[in-house]
């Protein structure tokens, strides 16, 4: 099993170097995801779930370090928020930096989730970059609560599709999203 992790890992980063689309398990559902500094990438991302220009996306980091190479000034709520969360949290920080035009809102706000999950942490890692998670479903379906719920389309159009976790027949859901606004505010966007 430790082999065909890390050669999923191995298979799944170059995919992501090579400007290519990922299927893969998140430390919630199941997402596509690219590398968001390369703009062919991430309009790939809008092609194959066929999203309209000016939906935002989300980004996966590993840790604080890799959050703030992509946030203008990271709010110390922000910290507090992601500390005494218990499960994975998304939050849309004012503005982004660094990132692919259609990344970041037409506002300049950015959602981004500290990934905690082992095998996304390893992926991340691996690549020293973010990776972009959209849920892996056409724009306006449900999102797949697991592996088999994917349509067949979506896989299809996936550069490389990872391995892990496809097996695992759990319900997954979405992270609750919040937005930190520029007045210091807190909305909540997903419960």
């Amino acid at each position: 099993m430790e082999t065909d992790f890390r050669t999923d890992i191995n298979l799944a980063v170059a995919a992501l170097r090579s400007g290519g689309v990922i299927l893969y398990p998140t430390d919630t559902i199941w997402g596509l995801g690219c590398d968001p500094t390369n703009p062919s990438a991430v309009a790939k991302i809008f092609s194959i779930k066929a999203r309209e220009a000016g939906k935002s996306l989300i980004i996966l980091v590993d840790g604080e370090a890799m959050l703030e190479r992509y946030v203008k000034d990271v709010p110390e709520i922000a910290w507090q928020l992601t500390g005494v969360s218990e499960e994975p949290l998304t939050i849309i920080f004012p503005a982004g930096k660094n990132l692919a035009e259609g990344v970041c809102s037409e506002d300049g706000s950015v959602g981004i989730r500290i990934c905690r999950e082992n095998f996304c942490r390893e992926l991340i890692g691996k690549f020293r970059k973010p990776i972009v998670s959209t849920s892996a479903n056409l724009s306006g379906m449900p999102s797949p609560s697991n592996f088999r719920e994917i349509d067949r389309r979506i896989a299809d159009s996936a550069d490389y599709i990872v391995k892990y976790r496809q097996d695992d027949r759990g319900k997954f859901r979405s992270s609750p999203v919040i937005k930190l606004e520029h007045d210091g505010s807190i909305r909540i966007i997903r419960k």
